[in-house]
């Protein structure tokens, strides 16, 4: 193997891992965004909050590299492909990343407030919306299409489990209006955990198009 390939395989190792870590970093975001909501933990939602500049940076951080790839190694084809779907993936990531922040927000609106229901479909949410992200990223790590594709069924759990949740809280605010303010903040956060889905299928499109050049949609 030449000397440039070398080089350039070391390089897209590097930002490979970079992502990685973005990801790991958002998967924790999730967990612990959720966690301060079930446990009423306002330090945990401003260690949600404060991480989102780390992301930021670390978004940046890819980016600048990339470009500087693309004009110190010249790509062309699939590691041209490689480095433009990494930059597009690590946006979904970092919009990912907002949505931990926003649930942390939520959750310190109404920390104090005593919660008309047990929280029970947000938390089985918030573990598949872990596992999407994680799942969304392996395909890509890997470049394994057929990983990419099995997101499709993960994001149609999360959609139904959204159905679900929007449906019971929907008779709580009829039956009680009192209940509005607080039942509206709950829906926001089941929102946020399906847009999540909708953001891995996204990256799990970019795999597919890197592997087989198909544009196709994982999320209708």
């Amino acid at each position: 193997m030449s000397a440039p390939r070398l080089s350039l395989d070391k390089d897209l190792d590097e930002l490979n891992q970079d992502i990685l870590k973005m990801g790991g970093i958002i998967e924790q975001q999730i967990y612990e965004a959720v966690e301060c909501l079930i446990n009423k933990d306002r330090d945990l939602a401003e260690k949600v909050i404060k991480r989102d500049d780390e992301v930021d940076e670390l978004q940046q951080i890819i980016e600048d590299k990339s470009v500087r790839l693309v004009i110190r190694q010249q790509p062309i084809a699939k590691d041209l492909r490689t480095i433009f779907v990494g930059i597009k993936l690590v946006t979904d990531l970092e919009r990912i990343s907002d949505i931990a922040v926003n649930i942390a927000r939520i959750a310190n609106r109404i920390i104090d407030q005593q919660y008309i229901k047990p929280l029970i479909d947000i938390p089985r949410m918030a573990k598949i919306a872990q596992t999407i992200v994680r799942v969304a990223l392996d395909s890509y790590v890997r470049r394994d299409v057929n990983m990419a594709e099995s997101l499709f069924d993960m994001e149609e759990e999360i959609d139904h489990l959204y159905s679900q949740i929007f449906r019971e809280l929907l008779v709580i605010m009829m039956e009680n209006p009192r209940t509005i303010s607080q039942a509206t903040q709950f829906l926001m956060v089941a929102r946020h955990l399906e847009r999540i889905g909708d953001h891995s299928t996204n990256i799990g499109e970019m795999v597919v198009y890197l592997e087989t050049g198909k544009r196709i949609k994982l999320n209708d």
